[in-house]
């Protein structure tokens, strides 16, 4: 099939989805067009189980296979999606809660990854440093499911603020500490260091690199729109911004998450203060709403049918039920640890540890990760254990955290 078939298939599928949760499950829109496509996908399952002659699983399989769901996200979908996300996170709001955020996306990806690792490694006999990877897999919670179920939660603005911040941030972090890790975990597949030296030289450069490349390509842009009144060319010039500055930045060897996360604060702040007119911010604000909106659609979707490249072997699935724990401890001690450092500077009501830990939702960015893995003996069952761990997340969490949230309050947060 070419692009645009693929292309057209998804959006009518995620549009027909998405009509039936409306009529009939009422669900959150993005988890209730994944459940349908899990339903649909084991429906197939078990038509190809009955009637085994007719091959359903190999073709849908063979066809989910040639969507290349890593490199569609990661070269394509992610760095449209950061924009749109950091587009409407206030530097304002997130200045207040800067702290937070940047302990937790960085010593709390760290301790993540560290934790579920360590257990990874005892659960399946697995290497430390492969265990390690895995950690990086599911550590980063994914902004695109994070920011969709907070729209539903109609949590407190400053508590809101410091999980978007912190899940656009930590998905870039995350996504530098995964290529660090696989480099020095397979040394002579897809290398992206050379030891520690290695290591840590391709940190500094991907994580600051991307910071200072979307810093310096939002201010450029939005320069150039002071200069200009025209609604339907600004839109274009933050849509060249998106999709031009990820391609540099994935050809000069930086951070295209981190690029994308700056790049957006950036023009959703002083760009839309000083260099647009009521009339634009209100375009540009609702087409990347509205970009937002469909690929979520179609990014849960994918998802849904990426059920067809999971291994469903017992030990497998039984070590997925595991990580699922894993992963809530792993997230527990990235909450944790940066607010009890900072307590004696800070005051946190009751609450917040148990809403950020819960409502940090792992998604596509994880069994992207995962699928992108160089192939081993441990690539199918970190792939099934991410896909377990990627489901639980979105649907039990996705539709619990607004009670959690109802429970406490809704008034989690710094005072």
């Amino acid at each position: 099939m070419t692009i645009l078939q693929i292309s057209s298939l998804l959006i009518v599928l995620a549009g027909v989805f998405g009509a039936i949760n409306y009529l009939f499950l009422k669900l959150p829109s993005a988890i209730g067009i994944l459940v349908v496509a899990l339903v649909a996908s084991f429906g197939m399952m078990g038509v190809d189980w009955m009637l085994p002659h007719l091959g359903i699983s190999d073709e849908i399989r063979r066809l989910v296979t040639g969507l290349h769901f890593s490199d569609a996200l990661l070269e394509g979908m992610l760095g449209l999606l950061l924009f749109a996300g950091a587009l409407h996170v206030k530097i304002s709001d997130l200045r207040a809660q800067w702290r937070a955020v940047f302990l937790m996306a960085t010593l709390g990806v760290g301790l993540s990854t560290l934790v579920i690792g360590t257990g990874f490694s005892w659960l399946t006999g697995a290497p430390f440093l492969i265990a390690l990877v895995f950690g990086s897999v599911v550590s980063p919670t994914d902004p695109v499911a994070v920011l969709g179920v907070l729209r539903e939660a109609n949590l407190s603005k400053a508590l809101e603020t410091k999980i978007a911040g912190e899940s656009l941030f930590n998905d870039g972090v995350g996504y530098v500490v995964f290529l660090v890790l696989v480099g020095l975990a397979f040394p002579t597949g897809d290398a992206h260091g050379s030891g520690l030296a290695g290591a840590a030289k391709l940190f500094v450069q991907e994580a600051l690199g991307g910071a200072a490349l979307g810093l310096a390509l939002g201010w450029l842009t939005f320069r150039v729109m002071r200069h200009i009144d025209d609604y339907s060319l600004e839109v274009l010039l933050t849509l060249g911004l998106a999709f031009g500055g990820y391609e540099l930045a994935v050809y000069l060897h930086v951070s295209a998450p981190i690029m994308a996360v700056c790049a957006g604060l950036l023009i959703g702040e002083v760009g839309a203060k000083h260099g647009m007119s009521e009339t634009t911010r209100q375009y540009v604000d609702g087409f990347w709403k509205l970009i937002d909106e469909i690929l979520n659609a179609v990014l849960f979707l994918m998802i849904g049918f990426e059920v067809f490249a999971v291994a469903f072997e017992t030990d497998y699935l039984l070590i997925g039920a595991a990580s699922i724990a894993l992963a809530l401890f792993g997230r527990l001690a990235a909450v944790l640890v940066p607010i009890y450092i900072l307590r004696p500077f800070r005051t946190f009501e009751n609450g917040v540890i148990p809403i950020m830990t819960w409502g940090g939702l792992k998604g596509g960015i994880s069994v992207a990760l995962a699928l992108s893995l160089p192939d081993s003996e441990w690539k199918p069952v970190i792939l099934t254990a991410t896909y377990l761990v990627v489901i639980f997340s979105i649907i039990v969490q996705g539709l619990t955290v607004a009670r959690l949230a109802n429970r406490f309050g809704r008034e989690p947060d710094l005072v």
